[in-house]
């Protein structure tokens, strides 16, 4: 495991200097403050990293993760991370990223009991509730998944919205 730890911090080290190369104020200006004109609402998913998936650089987006990028009105963490963005930061978009795969989105139509997790999931369930009709009436498995990743989009986006 040590290895796997040095290989992060050596590539952190490359990265710095590769910045530093094209601009040696980089960091300095990063430090001055940020103007994202996006917050971004994205799944936890390590195989989801909004910056590398937008092409965007360090600052110019504001990112709240959690699983399944959910939009909950009882979490403070997000519900702040929204009004800091909206209020303190100006964001012009909010965007929920969700994704094909996503595991929080399985374990949701499953009947499994997975432990703390069940307590979040609960609100995904409720998505999947108000669009029973449409995805129990889809017989294959890999689609409805598919479906439920873009109709809980869609709830998300609607409870960005409403808050």
């Amino acid at each position: 495991m040590d290895r796997y730890y040095n290989k992060l911090i050596e590539n952190n080290i490359k990265v710095t200097q590769a910045r530093l190369v094209e601009d040696p104020d980089y960091y300095r200006k990063l430090s001055l403050g940020q103007q994202p004109k996006v917050l971004w609402i994205g799944c936890a998913d390590s195989r989801v990293p909004s910056n590398e998936i937008t092409g965007s650089r360090q600052g110019e987006i504001f990112v709240h993760r959690n699983i399944a990028n959910m939009v909950v009105h009882s979490d403070m963490n997000m519900l702040s991370v929204l009004d800091y963005a909206v209020n303190v930061l100006k964001v012009e978009h909010v965007i929920v990223c969700g994704h094909y795969g996503c595991g929080g989105i399985e374990a949701a139509m499953s009947n499994k009991q997975f432990g703390l997790i069940d307590n979040w999931l609960r609100h995904l369930k409720d998505v999947y509730r108000l669009y029973q009709q449409e995805l129990d009436a889809i017989e294959d498995e890999p689609e409805r998944l598919r479906r439920f990743v873009e109709v809980n989009v869609i709830e998300q986006v609607f409870l960005v919205v409403a808050d």
